[in-house]
């Protein structure tokens, strides 16, 4: 079946397949405010081979903003959103948040800067968010855990 296929540079016909497998995507929300956390979460993910978006890495001046994080959006196999009390007003998480909704990927929320109890107790507060167990930002290392196992069975 795939005779027809050539070795590309150094690589077998099977490593060259394995090299355009999908890596799973985790965009990563947060406000503008929030930058130095996001990236240090991005820079974790990564060092555990997950591929990241963010923003601040992945759009360059000049570019289309909102047409890059839809893009993103669309790629994305999991949404991690940073709550804290500058993004919680931020338009763009909420339609991000909006978008992962819609598309049915995880969403995975993230606090930081607040508590858990008082945040789903806020009026108003999106009861799909409620349901997903928020998590602090100080439980992260117990995130990255289930995230691999998640990457795992999805091979």
């Amino acid at each position: 079946m795939y005779d027809s296929i050539q070795p590309v540079g150094k690589l077998t016909i099977d490593e060259a397949m394995e090299d355009t497998q999908k890596k799973y995507l985790v965009f990563i929300s947060h406000s503008h405010i929030d930058s130095w956390v996001a990236k240090q979460i991005a820079s974790k993910l990564e060092a555990e081979g997950v591929e990241t978006f963010l923003d601040q890495l992945h759009i360059t001046v000049g570019d289309d903003f909102e047409a890059q994080i839809v893009a993103a959006l669309k790629q994305a196999d999991e949404l991690l959103v940073l709550f804290t009390p500058w993004s919680q007003t931020s338009r763009f998480v909420w339609m991000e948040i909006g978008a992962a909704l819609v598309r049915g990927i995880p969403i995975v929320p993230v606090v930081h800067g607040l508590n858990v109890d008082d945040l789903i107790s806020q009026p108003g507060f999106p009861v799909t968010l409620k349901k997903r167990g928020m998590i602090s930002l100080n439980q992260i290392e117990g995130y990255f855990s289930q995230l691999k196992s998640r990457i795992s069975t999805r091979s």
